[in-house]
């Protein structure tokens, strides 16, 4: 909550906040039977580990680590390396690791990774920045510097992508556009064709900390989409059927 307000605990005292990478805080395996826990990979490890390029971090300020991720196949994991100073400015890099936080890889090192999803065992797609074609989604290689450029000129916003079962699809959205509405959609990687699946307003008291992301997720069949979205009355939950649209292809 300290260093990205809406993504922390407010009014809870933070044990290690007068550190700028803490040796203590990281990432956490927790045995749900026991409930053994241990730290695996910590802030200060992330903060010391070289990158392959040159990255704009500030030493004078605060690291954290956030969204946490498995690969599909359940052997490697990848997580947000952060970092902002007194102006604000927030850099973001990838990191990918063993279950054990061994065979740490800087996946992207270019400063400003933001929402991203495993396709498979060894490929990461997420929103970056590649300096020499700009920002967009791309799909990198784990453990290489591979990179191929997903949705060119289609998916052009950040948005909160994850796969459909077949790894065929991907369910994405916007922020509020133009109009103050978020826009939710699928687009087949096949023949990178994007179908919206509606446009949902968001009344101007949902912004800053207290937004309200439509978050889309699917059923474990793919067939069904969950969003979150203010735009009837509060924060409510909606279904949306998606069958109709990959039986069209």
């Amino acid at each position: 909550q300290t260093v990205r307000r809406g993504y922390g605990y407010a009014g809870i005292p933070d044990p290690d906040g007068g550190e700028l990478a803490p040796a203590g805080s990281g990432i956490w395996r927790m045995d749900i039977e026991t409930g053994a826990s241990e730290l695996i990979y910590s802030i200060a490890q992330a903060a010391s580990l070289d990158p392959p390029g040159g990255e704009p971090f500030k030493a004078d300020a605060r690291h954290w680590l956030y969204h946490l991720l498995v690969s599909t196949d359940g052997s490697r994991l990848a997580f947000l390396h952060c970092n902002a100073g007194d102006d604000g400015v927030i850099f973001c890099r990838m990191i990918t690791t063993d279950l054990d936080g061994g065979n740490a890889h800087v996946l992207d090192p270019n400063g400003k990774t933001s929402h991203y999803d495993w396709r498979d065992g060894s490929t990461v797609l997420a929103w970056a920045l590649d300096p020499d074609n700009g920002y967009g989604f791309y799909l990198f290689d784990d453990k290489t510097r591979a990179v191929e450029q997903i949705g060119e000129g289609i998916m052009t916003v950040n948005g909160h992508c994850t796969y459909l079962k077949d790894r065929r699809w991907i369910l994405n959205d916007t922020y509020p556009d133009g109009a103050g509405n978020q826009n939710p959609f699928l687009f087949d990687t096949e023949t990178e064709r994007r179908y919206s699946l509606g446009a949902f307003n968001s009344p101007s008291d949902y912004r800053g900390e207290f937004r309200c992301d439509t978050h889309p997720r699917s059923s474990r069949d793919g067939r069904t989409v969950v969003i979150d979205s203010p735009h009837e009355d509060g924060r409510q939950m909606y279904l949306i059927d998606v069958s109709s649209i990959l039986d069209s292809v």
